[in-house]
C-alpha cells in the first residue's frame, strides 16, 4: 500500500517515496519522490497530469498544480533520483550516465498515478531536461505492445524542451566527441565554464523575481554540469535527432527569443536565457505524431515561471490544446504525423 505524507509545499500537497534500489552509477541507494496535489473535497478525476522537472530544478510550482486541478485534473509531480526531495547525502545532484535509467521511476510513477486516481488517463508535462527525458521514455514505451496510448497516456506538454546543445556548432561536433571520451572515464568531473546565475537571479524572489523556492535544491547559479551527465544528454539528443515515435500528440511551448548573458538585465525576464529557441523549433518534428508548437512572446526559459502576462497566455494555450485533445479524442494514428508551428521564429 502506498503511504502518503505531508509535503513541504503545505496544505493539499503530499508525497510518497519510490524506492529504486542500488544506483547504476554507484552512489548507493536511490529514490524518487512523487508529489500529489489533493485539494479538499475534490471529485474523483477522470484525467491526471504527471510533471517532470529539468536540471537544477524540482517541483515547487504550486500555481501550475492548482491550474490543472481547476481544469479537473489530478496533479502529480516527480522529483527524479538525486534531484530536489530525492537527493540523498553523498550523492551528486542530478548525476546520471544514461537517461534511460529514469525509466524506473517514470514507470513506477505512471503505475502509482493510475492506481491512486482510479485509472485516470494521463497527460505528461516536462520542462527543459524533463522535456528530453519524457519523449525518449515515451518512444521506448510506444515500442511495446499497445503503445503509449494503450497505457492510458493521452498526450505530452513540453515546456522549453532541451532538444539540442546550445552554443557554437563546434561544441555540437568536436566538442561532443570530447564530451563522449571524457564522460566515459571521468564522469563526475565538472565541465569548465558553467555556473551562470543570470537565470536564477531573474526567478528568485530574494533577487529580481517573484518565486520562492529551496535554494539548496535549486541554487541560483545551478549545480555543476559533469562530463558524465552531459554525455548522457548528448546521447539523448542523438536519439531524438534520428527520429522518435512517441505515439501521442504533443504541445511544445517556448519563448519567442533567446538572450544569453553573463550579467542580469531586464531582457532575461522576457526571453529564454538557457536554451536556443531556434533549436527547439528545428527538432520538434522528430517526436512523431501530431506536434503543435507555440512561441510565447515575453516568456522565460520556464514558460510557467514567466511574468504574469506571458504566463497567463501560456496557460491559455494549454487549456485550448487540452480542449482540442479531448474534443477530438486525438487517437487517429492512420492520419500520419503533423508538425504545426504557430507564429514565427525570431
Amino acid at each position: 500500500m502506498t503511504t502518503w505524507e505531508p509535503d513541504v509545499l503545505g496544505d493539499g500537497y503530499e508525497q510518497t517515496t519510490i524506492a529504486l534500489g542500488d544506483d547504476p552509477d554507484g552512489e548507493g541507494k536511490v529514490e524518487a519522490t512523487l508529489v500529489r496535489y489533493s485539494p479538499h473535497d475534490s471529485p474523483a478525476p477522470e484525467r491526471a497530469v504527471i510533471y517532470v522537472h529539468g536540471f537544477t530544478d524540482y517541483f515547487f510550482q504550486q500555481h501550475m498544480a492548482e491550474h490543472f486541478a481547476a481544469k479537473g485534473f489530478a496533479f502529480y509531480a516527480l522529483d527524479l533520483r538525486k534531484c530536489g526531495r530525492s537527493l540523498r547525502e553523498g550523492q551528486t545532484p542530478h548525476f546520471v550516465t544514461d537517461l534511460a535509467f529514469y525509466d524506473a521511476e517514470l514507470n513506477e510513477a505512471l503505475a502509482l498515478v493510475s492506481s491512486d486516481s482510479g485509472g485516470a488517463s494521463v497527460v505528461l508535462a516536462g520542462h527543459s531536461t524533463g522535456g528530453l527525458i519524457l519523449p525518449l521514455w515515451l518512444d521506448r514505451l510506444n515500442r511495446q505492445q499497445g503503445g503509449t496510448a494503450g497505457l492510458g497516456i493521452d498526450g505530452v506538454i513540453l515546456n522549453s524542451p532541451w532538444f539540442d546543445l546550445q552554443g557554437p556548432a563546434a561544441i555540437r561536433s568536436v566538442g561532443t566527441t570530447a564530451i563522449d571520451l571524457i564522460g566515459r572515464v571521468k564522469g563526475k568531473t565538472p565541465v569548465p565554464g558553467n555556473g551562470l546565475d543570470t537565470y536564477g537571479l531573474s526567478l528568485a524572489k530574494s533577487e529580481h523575481g517573484e518565486w520562492e523556492y529551496n535554494l539548496d535544491w535549486k541554487p541560483l547559479s545551478g549545480f555543476p554540469v559533469t562530463f558524465g551527465w552531459i554525455r548522457a544528454i548528448r546521447h539523448g539528443h542523438a536519439k531524438l535527432h534520428r527520429g522518435l515515435d512517441i505515439g501521442v500528440p504533443s504541445l511544445i511551448l517556448r519563448s519567442k527569443v533567446t538572450h544569453f548573458s553573463r550579467k542580469y538585465s531586464s531582457e532575461i525576464d522576457v526571453s529564454d536565457a538557457v536554451l536556443d529557441v531556434r533549436q527547439i523549433a528545428r527538432w520538434a518534428g522528430c517526436l512523431g505524431d501530431r506536434t503543435t508548437i507555440v512561441p510565447i512572446e515575453g516568456a522565460r526559459h520556464d514558460v510557467f515561471l514567466s511574468t504574469e502576462e506571458p504566463r497567463t497566455r501560456a496557460f491559455a494555450e494549454v487549456d485550448e490544446w487540452l480542449d482540442w485533445l479531448y474534443r477530438s479524442a486525438h487517437i487517429d494514428h492512420e492520419s500520419g504525423s503533423n508538425h504545426h508551428e504557430i507564429g514565427t521564429i525570431s
